[in-house]
């Protein structure tokens, strides 16, 4: 039987954090929710806020995880983070960053690429 997306991408998001806190990234939220926005993992560090995308994939994976964070996920995640910021009165710079992760023939998720500043927040 093969493992539902939900529960890849809770696996992906547990090894992101372990990967960013072994970099001395402090996590502050693991998926945020907050009416229809959701974040998967925010961080701070050297005084910033870290919005961290998590992408998990099984090793037969047809898209690339990076390509699977398109304009309208870059619109919903920069909307949640504006959301979050209002919500907690962060006055930090806001940076978005992408972890890709494979999940291997047995199991293990590997951490591909950590993308730091993958994309900004597009202009209105």
């Amino acid at each position: 039987m093969k493992p539902s997306k939900t529960k890849i991408g809770k696996e992906g998001e547990q090894e992101a954090r372990s990967y960013l806190e072994k970099r001395g990234y402090h996590i502050v939220c693991t998926n945020w929710h907050f009416h229809h926005y959701e974040l998967d993992i925010i961080a701070e560090k050297e005084d910033e806020l870290i919005v961290v995308e998590v992408k998990t994939r099984s090793e037969d994976f047809l898209v690339s995880p990076e390509d699977a964070v398109d304009e309208p996920k870059i619109r919903r995640i920069v909307q949640a983070a504006d959301a979050y910021a209002r919500l907690f009165n962060v006055e930090l710079p806001i940076r978005f960053d992408i972890i890709t992760l494979t999940k291997d023939a047995q199991g293990v998720c590997h951490v591909e690429e950590h993308i730091p500043d993958a994309f900004y927040a597009p202009l209105k």
